[in-house]
């Protein structure tokens, strides 16, 4: 976890909260899901570790927890906000999972020196986001709490995938910042500037070759409209604004949306969605493997398997 922690990399953690016999996962029992499906930890096998597996992805998708109940005889939908599923395996038993994504905390790429971007690190710091500043002369002095600051031209090697980049040059090779903030690929870039000035850089910026798909991605005036006149208040409307961005119902900043994540479990060599109940499997450790059609397929419990037995053609075609 730690390993996680220091790079930077979203993942979850699934504990048992509940369960019934004959479920082998104990209330306390834990496990570790990475973003490519990795699972460290015990939550219970069969088809429980898939289910978990599933919903672990799409909670990093989404940044949002969630709790999971295996049930012997499927949904009830007694209890609000509990996503149910139906425990398929012969041996019964019912489990119940809280799945808590731990997201990176947002990276502040500041370009400039302005008092807005002073302001903005110490605020930014103070919230324990990590800052990374890229200015022309200039030291801890003027930002002593950023993590790291660069008095050259920015590299790439500070691009996270949890960026947000604002930029504060203030006449000092603007579009040379904003070209590079654009590009990044980075979802949030905002320029502190009047819109006056800002239609006269982005004209320059169309002359060196940026297209209006580029410009558009550009946020000016930079922050949310609280009537901001002092540079730790503009630096608070542009945090107030990274944080809706970041809490936003979508799945947006993680570049991934809930079908996004099952589609990379799809496309996971190692994976294999189960056909019958579209649970993902660890082909390595699948109970059951049949092979039909030339195709094999992987199942984590005796229930899929036996309904795959009795229409294979039905679920063969599903999966195609």
């Amino acid at each position: 976890m730690q390993t996680l922690h220091r790079d930077k990399k979203p993942f979850v953690i699934a504990s048992v909260i509940n369960r019934a016999m004959p479920s082998s996962g104990k209330p306390g029992d834990k496990a570790i899901i990475e973003q490519d499906g990795t699972l460290t930890g015990w939550i219970g096998g069969g088809c429980t570790r898939g289910i978990v597996m599933k919903e672990a992805l799409e909670a990093i998708a989404s940044g949002k927890p969630r709790i999971v109940s295996i049930l012997p005889d499927g949904p009830s939908q007694t209890k609000l906000g509990v996503k149910e599923y139906t425990m398929t395996c012969h041996s019964g038993g019912a489990v119940e999972i809280y799945i808590e994504p731990i997201m990176p905390r947002p990276h502040i790429l500041i370009l400039g020196k302005s008092h807005v971007a002073m302001a903005l690190s110490r605020i930014a710091k103070a919230m324990d986001y990590e800052v990374s500043v890229v200015a022309r002369e200039t030291d801890k002095v003027a930002f002593p709490d950023a993590d790291e600051i660069r008095d050259t031209d920015a590299d790439f090697d500070l691009i996270q995938p949890n960026s947000y980049i604002v930029v504060c040059t203030q006449g000092d090779r603007d579009e040379e910042a904003l070209a590079y903030a654009l590009k990044s690929k980075v979802e949030y870039v905002a320029f502190i500037a009047s819109r006056k000035k800002a239609n006269a850089i982005f004209h320059n910026l169309r002359k060196m070759g940026l297209s209006f798909d580029d410009l558009k991605r550009i946020k000016t005036p930079a922050g949310m409209d609280i009537n901001a006149k002092l540079p730790e208040e503009v630096a608070i409307s542009i945090l107030a604004e990274i944080i809706t961005n970041l809490r936003s119902e979508t799945a947006e900043n993680s570049g991934e949306s809930p079908s996004g994540a099952s589609a990379q479990m799809s496309s996971n060599a190692n994976i294999f969605i189960n056909p019958v109940c579209g649970v993902p499997v660890e082909k390595a450790t699948a109970k059951h493997v049949i092979e039909y059609e030339s195709q094999q397929y992987y199942f984590c419990c005796d229930g899929c398997k036996v309904s795959f037995e009795k229409e294979p053609a039905k679920y063969a075609l599903a999966s195609s």
